[in-house]
């Protein structure tokens, strides 16, 4: 069986369990090189294989699974964060099905969800953002016009933008086409891992902060006014005069 591991944001203590497992049992291991925590590989058996794809293509990961598979192994191939956001497994997939070869999907802890934690915010702020948008700047990887970061800006959602640290003149540039100068923002680099940074400031002034401190890579950039300050109104879940199935609120 092939395990598509989602390996979360950097800490070793937000891989699942199930993903832990999978890794401890695995013969082959094909990991992420450039991205995953090396804390992770500590888990894997003494003689394991292990490959990091990072120099390695589409074809050479196929070709270790396929072998994996004709010699009855399983292969966990960890991901960051989960593997469902900017993975790269469609592509993967696709191959194994044509190869009739089994796989299972593993999700892991996103570095979006990974960097709110850290900046202790909730994306989903009631009467101010209940839509959170994921994202990217186009680059190498087109993107549709339809999708570009100025197009979603004009929802003043909150927006989690991956990949695009090094592009910070583009995507401010492109957010003020919805948002005001004195939106806050907030930077995060390698969220949960030991040497994680953050950096916040306002769209008038992020991009200066974030060319200062040299950040151009494994950074995700957060926008919204769910960065600001704590602020009401509140959920209605907790409201002492609000009724539900499990609670009768107090007379107002």
């Amino acid at each position: 069986m092939i395990y598509f591991i989602g390996a979360g944001p950097g800490d070793p203590g937000l891989m699942t369990l199930r993903g832990r497992s999978i890794i401890e049992n695995s013969p082959i291991i094909i990991y992420a090189g450039s991205l995953i925590n090396p804390a992770l590989l500590e888990w894997a058996l003494t003689d394991a294989e292990v490959y990091d794809s990072a120099g390695m293509d589409l074809t050479e990961i196929i070709a270790i699974m396929s072998d994996a598979d004709s010699s009855h192994k399983d292969v966990a191939r960890l991901h960051t964060g989960d593997p469902s956001i900017y993975g790269a497994i469609a592509e993967q997939m696709d191959c194994l099905d044509k190869l009739k070869i089994s796989y299972e999907i593993v999700p892991g802890v996103s570095s979006f969800s990974a960097a709110a934690a850290v900046l202790k915010k909730e994306y989903t702020i009631p009467e101010l953002s209940q839509t959170v948008i994921l994202t990217r700047a186009a680059g190498h990887t087109p993107v549709p016009p339809e999708q570009g970061i100025n197009e979603l800006a004009a929802h003043k959602a909150s927006l989690a933008i991956f990949l695009s640290v090094h592009m910070i003149d583009e995507v401010v540039e492109q957010l003020r086409s919805g948002y005001k100068s004195d939106i806050p923002v907030a930077v995060v680099e390698k969220a949960t891992w030991p040497d994680q940074r953050i950096i916040t400031g306002r769209l008038s002034d992020i991009a200066g902060k974030i060319k200062e401190a040299g950040m151009n890579r494994t950074a995700l950039i957060l926008a919204g006014p769910f960065l600001e300050e704590r602020q009401q109104p509140y959920s209605k879940l907790y409201d002492s005069g609000f009724t539900h199935g499990y609670r009768k609120g107090s007379a107002v």
